[in-house]
């Protein structure tokens, strides 16, 4: 499975009506760190079908950064029945990223 890019418009399906728990990567292009976790972003979504993993771009969607309170990125928020069950600000190891899950 691969990353689902969330935006305004599929959020609602993608994220809140999943039907396992979704991993959100809120990110943008020009940010060095997020590029960084990328690559472990896209492993996790090859090797857990169990978990969803969505990348949001804040800059293309700052409705869902603000709803989120995102003030600084990457951030990863583990959803999951639509509720929030956990976040991180900043780049983690792969490790990291998945005992959030």
């Amino acid at each position: 499975m691969n990353t689902v890019s969330i935006n305004k418009t599929n959020f609602s399906q993608e994220v809140i009506h999943a039907d396992r728990p979704v991993l959100l990567d809120f990110w943008a292009p020009w940010c060095g760190p997020c590029r960084m976790i990328h690559p472990v972003l896209e492993e996790i979504a090859q090797e857990r079908p169990d978990v969803k993993v969505g990348k949001v771009n804040v800059d293309e969607q700052p409705e869902l950064a603000g709803q989120f309170g995102v003030l600084s990125i990457p951030m990863l928020v583990v959803m999951k029945d639509g509720k929030v069950i956990r976040q991180a600000v900043g780049a983690r190891p792969k490790g990291q990223i998945l005992a959030m899950l």
